[in-house]
């Protein structure tokens, strides 16, 4: 069913409903992560827990983020092709039965793996969200309804280590992800009622060669890392890792620059707005992601509180992005993205550089403030650059728009959290070498892992065990010092990144076509009856 013109001249008549279910469909997706850094502790414990070590993980947020990376790109071309609602209910169901499977699984290789296939689920969903939104919405309305969606994200932070404090105080850690089931059966519900079909009426060809190096190389880049982390960047297996990553990812780039239909366009990245855009994403979710992973043990270990009160913790992040992100489309309006993204790198930054300054003592609400000062940098920073990204390309490709920012984002995300693990793994065993000497070799490899392993140690050492706790917490502190400078090295390079790229105020733009036709050809889109 075609819409007439008064529909089109306003977009979707059903738009702002529309944008409710895609903001559920979201929420799911970013609720798991955000849940996951509440449960790290807790998996790593042998008894209630898994008994995994800081590796693994990294690898359990990792392996869902570089498949859903790896993927974005074919899945974003799949949905221009086949229909977006479809893509999103497939992505969706997956993602639900990878949960089931996370939920139960008995061994850190299992949730690994169960992580994965979720990640497969994640990167149907994404794209199909933000392309499905820039196919119901008009430009002039675009700005706003993608401040809102980057506003669910702010809203799955919130409401995400609240909900997973509460349920691992009360059930088994595998309730984290048992809790996204019936949001993801409301979501595909509501799909099939409210939203129509889309698709490109002129899609290009799937490049499985493209994804398959993208994947590989990804995946080796980041056990690189994580490997360097544990066991020194001189070891034959990082620096070999490392080196193999290059070359297929190399690969990947002047394949891609080959063909007629690549996965991801590199041609795209010689437009330098969408480069500085595409950068700046990249940099800001390496620096915040790096420091979520860092800051959970240290809130649960260092500080002693309990999962619930931890992720009580994370909530003004969250409400930084909640408050602010929907009044980013105005700020962008009437200051321009440069002013807007840079200004936002800027809060970002401050507020990682506080952790330098972070001890056991520290009052607590400076935690809070540091956390909401990053959330209203993040809420200035994704809104303005999605949109420039999203406006580089013709409607019809809005998929491949989506595939691209939302890979930066993932990828930026995986390596921050391998980058700066491997910053807190080095400076930490370095740290905890002289107070592990007299332990027994299992032990001293344990107590010199990571800080989980030094308390599971210290558990069972009697008297001598809060000796070991203290100089762990110690060894902790220092080495999160180093990653927080790290974190807010890469925010600032993103500041640097918005400054000189990014757009400035844009121009009054001329008012848009009022034609049922004209509106039609512009979207190049073809509306199926919901």
């Amino acid at each position: 069913m075609q819409p007439h013109a008064g529909q089109l001249q306003t977009g979707h008549p059903r738009r702002w409903a529309i944008l409710g279910v895609l903001v559920i469909s979201l929420l799911v997706v970013v609720l798991d992560n955000t849940v996951l850094n509440v449960a790290l502790r807790t998996i790593a414990d042998p008894e209630h827990g898994l008994g995994a070590d800081q590796g693994q993980l990294e690898w359990a947020i990792n392996s869902y983020t570089l498949v859903f990376a790896g993927l974005l790109f074919t899945a974003g071309i799949m949905a221009d092709r086949f229909g977006r609602r479809i893509s999103l209910a497939l992505g969706l169901a997956v993602f639900g039965l990878a949960s089931l499977i996370s939920a139960y699984s008995q061994t850190p290789g299992q949730l690994i793996g169960a992580r994965a296939l979720m990640g497969l689920g994640a990167a149907a969903v994404m794209p199909a969200t933000l392309s499905i939104i820039a196919n119901v919405f008009e430009p002039h309305e675009r700005g706003r309804a993608i401040g809102v969606w980057a506003g669910a994200v702010g809203l799955a932070v919130a409401i995400g280590p609240v909900i997973g404090g509460l349920l691992l105080e009360n059930f088994w850690w595998g309730s984290v992800f048992l809790i996204n089931v019936p949001v993801v059966i409301v979501g595909i519900v509501l799909l099939f009622v409210l939203v129509p079909e889309s698709r490109d009426p002129k899609p290009g060809r799937i490049d499985f060669v493209g994804v398959l190096l993208s994947v590989i190389g990804l995946s080796l880049l980041t056990y690189g890392v994580i490997t360097g982390g544990e066991d020194g960047f001189g070891h034959p297996q990082a620096w070999g890792t490392l080196a193999g990553a290059a070359i297929v990812l190399t690969s990947f780039v002047l394949y891609e620059r080959r063909i007629s239909f690549p996965s991801l366009d590199v041609k795209l990245f010689k437009n330098s707005t969408f480069s500085a855009s595409t950068g700046m994403v990249g940099l800001v979710f390496f620096a915040s992601m790096g420091a979520m992973f860092f800051s959970a043990f240290y809130l649960q270990l260092v500080r002693g509180y309990g999962p619930l009160a931890s992720g009580a913790l994370f909530v003004p992040f969250a409400v930084g992005q909640l408050v602010f992100a929907p009044r980013s489309a105005a700020m962008v309006k009437r200051f321009g993205p440069k002013a807007v993204g840079t200004v936002g790198l800027l809060l970002v930054a401050a507020g990682l550089f506080g952790w330098v300054f972070i001890g056991a003592s520290t009052p607590i609400w400076i935690v809070g403030a540091l956390f909401f000062l990053m959330g209203v940098g993040m809420a200035n920073v994704m809104p303005p650059a999605t949109e420039t990204i999203m406006a580089a390309l013709p409607r019809e490709k809005a998929g491949v728009g989506s595939a691209v920012s939302n890979t930066v984002r993932q990828v930026g995300g995986a390596l921050g959290v391998a980058v700066l693990g491997a910053i807190l793994s080095s400076f930490y065993r370095d740290d905890m070498e002289a107070a592990t000497q007299a332990l027994p070799d299992a032990a001293r490899e344990a107590a010199q892992e990571s800080i989980s392993g030094a308390y599971g140690v210290a558990s069972q050492s009697g008297a001598a065990g809060q000796a070991l706790i203290s100089s762990a917490n110690d060894a902790f502190l220092s080495a999160m010092h180093y990653a927080a400078i790290g974190t807010t090295v890469f925010a600032l390079l993103g500041a640097l990144v918005a400054a000189i790229w990014l757009p400035g105020k844009r121009p009054a733009q001329a008012p848009a076509a009022t034609s049922a036709e004209g509106l039609a050809e512009e979207q190049g889109v073809e509306l199926v009856e919901a």
